[in-house]
C-alpha cells in the first residue's frame, strides 16, 4: 500500500517578549530565533525570518548581522535601532506513524533598548568647628580648603563646583553651644565645556569621566581621613578651626544625556541605566526622567515637536 503524505494545518506559537539592553555604540548579543528547549531537540527544515522595528524584513547591512543559523546581532547600536525585533521560526513535525507533516510557526519578540551609563557627580558636605562665626578667618579657611581640594583632583580633569559654607550655632547635649562651619561642594568631571572635551576622547566617554570622578572622590575621602596632619601644616595660621570627626558625607547624583532617562519600573533589569526614551516621551536636558510628549514617535527624542 502506498503511503500518502499530508500537510496538517499550521500551528502558531507566540512566545513571551524578551527585553534586551544594548550599550550605545556597542554590539548586541546574538539573538537566537529559538528557545532553549527547542535548541536541544532535532528540528526539520528550520527557516528564520526577522523583522525590524519598522515592521520590514531585516537584511544584512552595517548594523544588522544575520547568521546562517538564523541568529541576529545588532552592531554599533544607535538610538534609532531601539524597538521591537520579531523572528518567525518555521519548521516541520512529521508523525512517525502516518508520516503526516505539520508546519509549526514559533514567533519570538525581542524589545531592544539602547542605554548609556549615567553621568554622575558627587555632592559632598563636611563640618569644622570654629571659635566664632564672625571675622574673615572662616572665609579664608573656606577658600584655602577649596583650592587644596581642587589641586588634589586637577590631574583627573575634575573640579570643585558650587562650593558654599554657612556658620551655625549648635547646642550639643552636655556640651553647651558650639559654632560650626557647614561646607558643601560638588565634584564634577571635566569643565563646563564637557561635551566638547568628551567628543575628543571616545564614544565611551562616560566610562572615562565616571572613572575619573570616582578617583577624585577616593582622593578627597583620603584627604579628610588624613586631614589632621594635612590641615595642621596647611592651616597653621588659621587657628581654632578643627575638622568634626565623621562629618564628611558623600551623595552620588546621577544625570542622563538628552534623549535618555532612568525608569526602574519600566526597565527594572537596567534600573541604574540611562535608557533611550520611548516613543511619546523625550528628554531635552541632563535630567534622569523622560517627559511625556504624544507627538514623538521615535526613540531617543530630545525635543517635543
Amino acid at each position: 500500500m502506498k503511503r500518502v503524505w499530508a500537510l496538517l494545518p499550521a500551528v502558531f506559537l507566540y512566545l513571551s517578549e524578551v527585553k534586551i539592553y544594548v550599550k550605545m555604540h556597542h554590539n548586541s548579543p546574538f539573538l537566537a530565533c529559538m528557545d532553549k528547549e527547542l535548541s536541544q531537540t532535532e528540528i526539520i527544515d528550520p527557516v528564520s525570518f526577522w523583522m525590524g522595528p519598522n515592521g520590514k524584513h531585516l537584511k544584512e547591512n552595517s548594523h544588522i548581522n544575520l547568521t546562517s543559523e538564523g541568529k541576529l546581532m545588532i552592531t554599533s547600536f544607535q538610538s534609532s535601532l531601539s524597538g521591537s525585533y520579531i523572528c518567525i521560526l518555521t519548521y516541520k513535525i512529521i508523525s512517525e506513524e502516518t508520516q503526516k507533516e505539520q508546519e509549526i510557526y514559533n514567533i519570538y519578540t525581542f524589545m531592544a533598548f539602547g542605554y548609556q551609563e549615567p553621568d554622575f557627580v558627587f555632592q559632598m558636605t563636611v563640618r569644622f568647628t570654629t571659635d566664632s562665626c564672625n571675622g574673615k578667618k572662616n572665609s579664608q579657611f573656606f577658600k584655602l580648603l577649596i583650592r587644596i581640594l581642587d589641586e588634589i583632583i586637577i590631574d583627573l580633569t575634575c573640579h570643585i563646583e558650587e562650593p558654599s559654607y554657612k556658620c551655625h550655632f549648635l547646642e550639643i547635649p552636655n556640651n553647651g553651644l558650639k559654632e560650626e562651619l557647614f561646607i558643601a561642594f560638588q565634584v564634577r568631571p571635566f569643565s563646563p565645556e564637557r561635551k566638547a572635551a568628551c567628543s575628543k576622547l571616545s564614544v565611551d566617554c562616560e566610562e572615562i569621566t565616571n572613572s575619573n570622578v570616582q578617583q577624585a572622590k577616593i582622593r578627597i575621602e583620603e584627604f579628610f581621613l588624613k586631614q589632621t596632619n594635612i590641615l595642621k601644616h596647611e592651616f597653621n595660621y588659621i587657628p581654632n578651626i578643627h575638622y568634626v570627626e565623621h562629618s564628611f558625607k558623600v551623595i552620588r547624583i546621577d544625570s542622563c544625556q538628552p534623549g535618555f532617562g532612568k525608569n526602574d519600573i519600566l526597565h527594572s533589569d537596567c534600573a541604574s541605566c540611562c535608557v533611550v526614551c520611548d516613543p511619546r516621551t523625550y528628554s531635552p536636558n541632563t535630567d534622569v526622567t523622560c517627559q511625556a510628549c504624544l507627538t514623538v514617535h521615535s526613540y531617543g527624542a530630545k525635543t517635543c515637536p
